[in-house]
């Protein structure tokens, strides 16, 4: 795949803002009750990411094989992207109550209908978009004054901070690396981009995933207000958008630990 800046931009824009609206169908499963319809739409969605990420591991492999051949230093272009990051995660942030009106009214549909290809169709429509554009809401102070956010551990946060600046650099450090190592070593350094991924994946999956499960299991059962999951939201949206962040901080150490382990 060519290398090109403006697409390699916009794919990254569309993961951070898809992976933020992810946090927020927590408040439509718990909001409407309808948890696994909500969950499967979602995933949707997510295909969406899951193809840009494929499509972005080229781009950034293309961004590296033109500084390697013009002698090019790539560090500026990659800082672009993660500051894209930042941004995708911010408007995500923005239009979230926007995405949550016409989730739930996405879901509504698939419920009736029980087809999901008719409801991605009707999604297309011109008068659907036209609907998103009228319907959008931006966050105001009311929405999020006065959220319990003492009753989120802070442990949790801190997590997701550091595991978005690991998942937001793990490919663009390891492919930086390749420039700080032998060429004999630069497929192996390239490919410590999955070690990476999967050890956030892991802190993820252990310490961030179960806890603000069971906050919103407690919501969603009416043991606990919904307002704690509208808390446990914003906190996790905040330290996505702050490890993105500490994602230009980890970029640079991160590529030489790995560099290190192949001189």
């Amino acid at each position: 795949m060519q290398f090109n800046i403006g697409q390699l931009l916009f794919l990254t824009f569309i993961i951070h803002i898809i992976d933020t609206f992810a946090y927020s169908v927590r408040l439509n499963s718990v909001k409407s009750g309808q948890f696994a319809l909500s969950t499967t739409f979602f995933s949707i969605f997510y295909l969406i990411s899951l193809i840009a990420h494929t499509l972005q591991a080229p781009l950034l492999g293309g961004l590296m094989d033109r500084s390697l051949s013009q002698s090019i230093d790539p560090l500026p272009s990659i800082r672009k992207v993660i500051w894209v990051a930042t941004a995708g995660t911010f408007f995500g942030i923005i239009l979230t109550p926007t995405f949550l009106k016409n989730f739930f009214r996405a879901v509504n549909n698939l419920e009736r209908t029980g087809s999901v290809s008719s409801v991605v169709i009707d999604a297309l429509k011109f008068r659907t978009i036209r609907r998103f554009i009228e319907t959008i809401t931006l966050p105001s102070k009311e929405m999020v004054d006065q959220l319990p956010y003492h009753k989120i551990p802070t442990d949790l946060i801190v997590l997701n901070v550091l595991v978005t600046g690991i998942y937001t650099i793990g490919v663009m450090s390891a492919y930086y690396a390749t420039l700080l190592v032998v060429a004999q070593h630069r497929l192996a350094a390239s490919a410590s981009a999955g070690i990476i991924n999967t050890a956030a994946n892991i802190i993820f999956m252990l310490f961030i995933d179960p806890k603000s499960s069971i906050i919103t299991d407690q919501a969603y059962k009416g043991n606990r207000p919904y307002e704690d999951v509208k808390a446990l939201v914003v906190m996790l949206m905040s330290a996505k958008l702050l490890g993105t962040l500490m994602g230009q901080v980890l970029l640079l150490p991160v590529a030489n630990a790995i560099a290190n382990i192949y001189k």
